[in-house]
């Protein structure tokens, strides 16, 4: 899928397409899972599936203190266990799920709108060669 918003902002992390290689922002293609701010370094995540979510992620994504975090779970929809999103709750930081396709799309909306958007990228590894 591409995804081509207006660029007003080159401050503004823009993610630009999402295939099943990985995801391109700001021109650069990201591999892996990722948290993407909404300004400042892209960063790798270790985070493949919810059931590798931690407390210690969204406490990363709380010191980043934005508005709204949007967690994206790969191809299908998934939820967080709600224990682990205590780090937001507790800053009053808004939290949606969706799958990582809509997570992308809904991500550029925000960042384009001027808000301070995270969003925690799901990339679930290609399956294997026979």
């Amino acid at each position: 899928m591409k995804l081509q918003p207006d660029r007003a902002d080159a401050s503004l992390n823009i993610i630009t397409a999402l295939t099943a290689q990985g995801i391109t922002i700001n021109a650069v293609v990201h591999t892996g899972s990722l948290l993407v701010p909404w300004r400042g370094p892209v960063q790798s995540w270790a985070c493949q599936s919810v059931t590798d979510l931690t407390v210690e992620d969204f406490t990363r994504v709380a010191d980043l203190a934005p508005e709204v975090v949007l967690l994206g779970t790969g191809a299908r929809l998934q939820f967080a266990r709600p224990q682990l999103l205590q780090p937001l709750m507790m800053q009053r930081i808004g939290v949606e799920t969706m799958d990582t396709a809509a997570a992308c799309r809904t991500y550029n909306i925000l960042a384009s709108e001027g808000r301070s958007v995270v969003a925690l990228l799901m990339m679930t590894p290609p399956p294997s060669a026979p």
